[in-house]
């Protein structure tokens, strides 16, 4: 039997989150792959959270966050 492949999940949430670190990101002035060399992720990984395609670990938001500058709440919350 063929393999199906996972169905993908829209979790607007995601693209709350992924918006914000947009923004927080140029506000420092990064670059997603200076940020991704920071942080010590994947250029890849950091394009994935922008556009709000994957989950994201607390561990990751962690490293994120810290090389933002900003706050939790300024990425996990609303507009």
């Amino acid at each position: 039997m063929p393999r199906r492949s996972p169905k993908k999940i829209f979790d607007p949430w995601l693209k709350v989150v992924g918006d914000n670190l947009r923004t927080a990101r140029k506000a420092a002035g990064l670059t997603q792959e200076k940020l991704a060399e920071l942080s010590d992720l994947a250029p890849r990984t950091i394009q994935k959270i922008e556009a709000g395609r994957i989950t994201i670990l607390i561990t990751t938001l962690r490293r994120i966050r810290k090389v933002v500058r900003c706050s939790y709440n300024s990425l996990l919350g609303d507009k």
